[in-house]
């Protein structure tokens, strides 16, 4: 469980169910969230953006270390 517990500028603080706080970017919640309110949080791993981004740091790191 995770509560909002305030908004500070752009970034959300959350509570956790043991009372620790992290701050998520107010941004990735969704329109009209308000404090007070329990939200879920899924996460999940975009493979194609990953792959691209590893491909392109291969290339980097070849192409620094073959000239």
């Amino acid at each position: 469980m995770f509560i909002v517990d305030r908004f500070e500028g752009d970034w959300a603080i959350i509570e956790t169910e043991n009372r620790h706080t992290f701050n998520l970017p107010r941004s990735v919640l969704l329109p009209g969230i308000k404090e007070g309110d329990v939200i879920s949080i899924h996460v999940g791993i975009d493979l194609v953006t990953t792959k691209e981004r590893s491909e392109k740091s291969k290339r980097l790191l070849d192409h620094l270390f073959n000239e």
